[in-house]
Protein backbone atom coordinates (compact mmCIF):
# COMPACT_ATOMS: atom_id res chain seq x y z
CA UNK A 1 0.00 0.00 0.00
CA UNK A 2 1.18 3.43 -1.06
CA UNK A 3 1.96 5.25 2.47
CA UNK A 4 0.74 8.62 0.86
CA UNK A 5 -2.97 6.71 0.20
CA UNK A 6 -2.96 6.21 3.80
CA UNK A 7 -5.62 7.77 5.71
CA UNK A 8 -4.65 10.07 8.14
CA UNK A 9 -5.57 9.58 11.97
CA UNK A 10 -8.16 12.19 13.21
CA UNK A 11 -8.19 11.83 16.74
CA UNK A 12 -5.98 10.43 19.78
CA UNK A 13 -7.86 6.92 19.45
CA UNK A 14 -7.54 6.71 15.62
CA UNK A 15 -3.82 7.35 16.86
CA UNK A 16 -3.50 4.73 19.17
CA UNK A 17 -5.24 2.32 17.13
CA UNK A 18 -2.65 3.57 13.97
CA UNK A 19 0.31 3.05 16.03
CA UNK A 20 -1.00 0.20 17.67
CA UNK A 21 -0.56 -1.91 14.51
CA UNK A 22 3.08 -0.90 13.64
CA UNK A 23 6.45 -1.25 15.13
CA UNK A 24 6.43 2.62 15.67
CA UNK A 25 4.48 1.85 19.26
CA UNK A 26 7.16 0.70 21.11
CA UNK A 27 9.49 3.56 19.49
CA UNK A 28 7.26 6.46 20.12
CA UNK A 29 5.99 5.42 23.38
CA UNK A 30 9.40 4.84 24.15
CA UNK A 31 11.30 8.70 22.97
CA UNK A 32 7.73 10.17 24.30
CA UNK A 33 7.92 8.70 27.76
CA UNK A 34 11.43 9.17 28.54
CA UNK A 35 11.53 12.69 27.06
CA UNK A 36 8.54 13.67 29.82
CA UNK A 37 10.20 11.95 32.31
CA UNK A 38 13.59 13.65 31.57
CA UNK A 39 11.59 17.16 31.75
CA UNK A 40 10.39 16.33 34.94
CA UNK A 41 13.87 15.37 36.31
CA UNK A 42 15.14 18.82 34.86
CA UNK A 43 12.17 20.60 36.97
CA UNK A 44 12.86 19.13 39.93
CA UNK A 45 16.68 20.39 39.76
CA UNK A 46 18.09 16.63 39.03
CA UNK A 47 17.00 15.19 42.06
CA UNK A 48 17.87 11.65 41.83
CA UNK A 49 14.64 10.65 43.29
CA UNK A 50 12.98 11.63 39.80
CA UNK A 51 15.00 8.96 37.88
CA UNK A 52 14.15 9.42 34.29
CA UNK A 53 14.50 6.18 34.14
CA UNK A 54 12.77 4.99 37.00
CA UNK A 55 9.56 6.99 36.31
CA UNK A 56 9.46 5.93 32.68
CA UNK A 57 9.58 2.01 33.15
CA UNK A 58 6.42 2.51 35.40
CA UNK A 59 4.53 4.61 32.90
CA UNK A 60 5.47 2.62 30.06
CA UNK A 61 4.36 -0.53 32.17
CA UNK A 62 1.27 1.12 33.50
CA UNK A 63 0.29 2.13 29.74
CA UNK A 64 1.30 -1.49 28.77
CA UNK A 65 -0.93 -3.23 31.39
CA UNK A 66 -3.84 -0.54 30.63
CA UNK A 67 -4.20 -0.61 27.32
CA UNK A 68 -3.30 -4.47 26.97
CA UNK A 69 -0.23 -4.04 24.46
CA UNK A 70 1.61 -7.37 24.72
CA UNK A 71 5.33 -6.66 25.22
CA UNK A 72 6.28 -8.30 21.88
CA UNK A 73 4.19 -5.96 20.02
CA UNK A 74 5.76 -2.80 22.15
CA UNK A 75 9.50 -4.74 21.80
CA UNK A 76 8.84 -4.96 17.81
CA UNK A 77 9.30 -0.47 17.99
CA UNK A 78 11.55 -0.58 21.17
CA UNK A 79 14.29 -2.59 19.57
CA UNK A 80 15.76 0.50 17.44
CA UNK A 81 16.50 1.93 20.63
CA UNK A 82 17.89 -1.01 22.11
CA UNK A 83 20.31 -1.43 18.68
CA UNK A 84 21.78 1.96 20.20
CA UNK A 85 22.86 0.79 23.24
CA UNK A 86 25.64 -0.65 21.22
CA UNK A 87 27.04 2.28 19.75
CA UNK A 88 26.13 3.86 22.74
CA UNK A 89 28.92 1.89 25.19
CA UNK A 90 31.50 2.03 22.15
CA UNK A 91 31.04 5.92 22.42
CA UNK A 92 31.89 5.76 26.65
CA UNK A 93 35.67 5.05 25.38
CA UNK A 94 35.94 8.92 23.91
CA UNK A 95 35.72 10.51 27.52
CA UNK A 96 37.78 7.71 29.00
CA UNK A 97 40.81 8.59 26.69
CA UNK A 98 40.82 12.24 27.72
CA UNK A 99 41.40 10.88 31.23
CA UNK A 100 44.35 8.84 30.13
CA UNK A 101 46.97 10.57 32.07
CA UNK A 102 44.99 9.35 35.58
CA UNK A 103 44.01 6.05 34.02
CA UNK A 104 47.90 5.43 34.07
CA UNK A 105 48.38 6.44 37.71
CA UNK A 106 45.27 4.44 39.24
CA UNK A 107 45.12 1.28 37.33
CA UNK A 108 46.44 -0.66 40.36
CA UNK A 109 43.79 0.46 43.05
CA UNK A 110 40.99 0.74 40.27
CA UNK A 111 41.32 -2.59 39.44
CA UNK A 112 41.76 -4.28 42.99
CA UNK A 113 37.91 -1.68 43.48
CA UNK A 114 36.32 -3.56 40.69
CA UNK A 115 37.49 -7.12 41.62
CA UNK A 116 36.24 -6.33 45.17
CA UNK A 117 33.18 -4.99 44.26
CA UNK A 118 32.38 -7.11 41.58
CA UNK A 119 32.62 -10.35 43.89
CA UNK A 120 31.04 -7.85 46.67
CA UNK A 121 27.83 -7.69 44.80
CA UNK A 122 27.75 -11.17 43.74
CA UNK A 123 28.00 -12.84 47.18
CA UNK A 124 25.91 -10.02 49.03
CA UNK A 125 23.04 -10.82 46.67
CA UNK A 126 23.33 -14.59 46.74
CA UNK A 127 23.77 -14.36 50.90
CA UNK A 128 20.96 -12.17 51.04
CA UNK A 129 18.55 -14.54 48.81
CA UNK A 130 19.38 -17.64 50.49
CA UNK A 131 19.09 -15.68 54.25
CA UNK A 132 15.27 -14.85 52.76
CA UNK A 133 14.52 -18.46 51.31
CA UNK A 134 15.10 -18.00 48.00
CA UNK A 135 14.95 -21.06 45.49
CA UNK A 136 18.75 -21.48 43.89
CA UNK A 137 17.08 -20.27 40.22
CA UNK A 138 16.57 -17.01 41.87
CA UNK A 139 19.41 -16.84 44.11
CA UNK A 140 21.40 -17.65 40.30
CA UNK A 141 19.09 -15.18 38.90
CA UNK A 142 20.38 -12.53 41.45
CA UNK A 143 23.96 -13.10 41.18
CA UNK A 144 24.97 -10.95 38.26
CA UNK A 145 22.49 -8.65 39.27
CA UNK A 146 25.20 -5.60 39.02
CA UNK A 147 26.23 -6.52 35.59
CA UNK A 148 25.14 -4.92 32.30
CA UNK A 149 22.06 -6.82 30.99
CA UNK A 150 23.24 -8.47 28.01
CA UNK A 151 26.54 -9.96 29.86
CA UNK A 152 24.08 -10.68 33.54
CA UNK A 153 21.32 -12.81 31.66
CA UNK A 154 24.20 -14.85 29.68
CA UNK A 155 25.37 -15.27 33.41
CA UNK A 156 22.58 -15.92 34.71
CA UNK A 157 21.44 -18.97 32.11
CA UNK A 158 25.02 -20.43 32.50
CA UNK A 159 24.84 -21.12 35.96
CA UNK A 160 20.94 -22.23 36.50
CA UNK A 161 19.08 -18.85 36.77
CA UNK A 162 15.97 -17.51 34.63
CA UNK A 163 17.48 -14.42 32.40
CA UNK A 164 14.08 -12.55 32.31
CA UNK A 165 14.27 -11.95 36.08
CA UNK A 166 17.44 -11.10 35.67
CA UNK A 167 17.17 -8.62 33.37
CA UNK A 168 14.46 -7.19 36.10
CA UNK A 169 16.59 -7.17 38.28
CA UNK A 170 19.55 -5.60 36.40
CA UNK A 171 17.18 -2.98 36.02
CA UNK A 172 15.97 -2.58 39.57
CA UNK A 173 19.52 -2.15 40.74
CA UNK A 174 20.60 0.73 38.07
CA UNK A 175 17.78 2.36 38.99
CA UNK A 176 18.01 1.79 42.86
CA UNK A 177 22.14 2.83 42.37
CA UNK A 178 21.04 6.38 40.84
CA UNK A 179 18.58 7.11 42.92
CA UNK A 180 20.74 6.54 46.00
CA UNK A 181 24.30 6.52 45.47
CA UNK A 182 24.68 10.70 45.83
CA UNK A 183 23.21 10.38 49.43
CA UNK A 184 25.51 7.12 50.28
CA UNK A 185 28.18 9.07 48.95
CA UNK A 186 27.56 11.96 50.76
CA UNK A 187 26.85 10.24 54.42
CA UNK A 188 30.25 8.05 53.59
CA UNK A 189 31.82 11.36 52.75
CA UNK A 190 33.03 10.14 49.60
CA UNK A 191 33.57 13.60 47.09
CA UNK A 192 36.03 12.26 44.53
CA UNK A 193 34.55 12.02 41.25
CA UNK A 194 37.08 9.58 40.50
CA UNK A 195 35.86 7.18 42.85
CA UNK A 196 32.36 8.29 43.01
CA UNK A 197 32.31 7.37 38.81
CA UNK A 198 33.70 3.74 39.65
CA UNK A 199 31.83 2.70 42.38
CA UNK A 200 28.59 3.50 40.54
CA UNK A 201 29.58 1.99 37.51
CA UNK A 202 30.74 -1.40 39.13
CA UNK A 203 27.87 -1.20 40.82
CA UNK A 204 25.07 -0.03 39.11
CA UNK A 205 25.95 -0.82 35.61
CA UNK A 206 24.52 1.35 32.46
CA UNK A 207 21.89 3.37 34.46
CA UNK A 208 24.14 4.59 37.18
CA UNK A 209 26.57 5.49 34.31
CA UNK A 210 24.27 7.55 32.74
CA UNK A 211 23.71 9.19 35.70
CA UNK A 212 27.25 10.01 36.59
CA UNK A 213 27.57 11.57 33.30
CA UNK A 214 24.85 14.15 34.27
CA UNK A 215 26.96 14.89 37.46
CA UNK A 216 30.27 15.34 34.83
CA UNK A 217 32.23 13.99 32.32
CA UNK A 218 35.07 13.04 34.64
CA UNK A 219 32.35 10.76 36.81
CA UNK A 220 31.17 9.44 33.67
CA UNK A 221 33.87 8.35 31.90
CA UNK A 222 35.16 6.27 35.10
CA UNK A 223 31.90 4.83 35.62
CA UNK A 224 31.95 3.91 31.99
CA UNK A 225 35.09 2.35 32.42
CA UNK A 226 33.72 0.54 35.73
CA UNK A 227 30.55 -0.57 33.71
CA UNK A 228 32.46 -2.32 30.40
CA UNK A 229 35.40 -3.79 32.99
CA UNK A 230 33.08 -5.29 35.17
CA UNK A 231 31.29 -6.87 32.67
CA UNK A 232 34.63 -8.54 31.33
CA UNK A 233 35.95 -9.72 34.43
CA UNK A 234 32.05 -10.86 35.67
CA UNK A 235 31.84 -12.86 32.62
CA UNK A 236 34.80 -14.72 33.37
CA UNK A 237 34.67 -15.12 37.15
CA UNK A 238 30.79 -15.04 38.31
CA UNK A 239 30.01 -18.43 36.49
CA UNK A 240 32.63 -20.35 38.87
CA UNK A 241 32.21 -17.98 42.19
CA UNK A 242 28.25 -18.10 41.76
CA UNK A 243 28.65 -21.63 40.86
CA UNK A 244 30.86 -22.45 44.36
CA UNK A 245 28.56 -20.56 46.37
CA UNK A 246 25.42 -22.04 44.76
CA UNK A 247 26.72 -25.86 45.52
CA UNK A 248 27.70 -25.28 48.78
CA UNK A 249 24.38 -23.86 49.92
Amino acid sequence: MNPAAAPLPGSLADIWVYLAATPLLGLTLTLLVYHGAFLLYQRSGFNPLANPVAIAVLVLATLLWATGTPYATYFEGAQFVHFLLGPATVALSVPLFEQLARLKRLWLPLLGGLVVGTLAATVTAIGLGWALGASKATLASLAPKSVTSPVAMGIAEKIGGIPSLTAVLVAATGITGAVCARFLFDALRIHDPIVRGFALGTAAHGIGTARAFQVSEEMGAFAGLAMGLSALFSAVALPLVAGLLLRWI
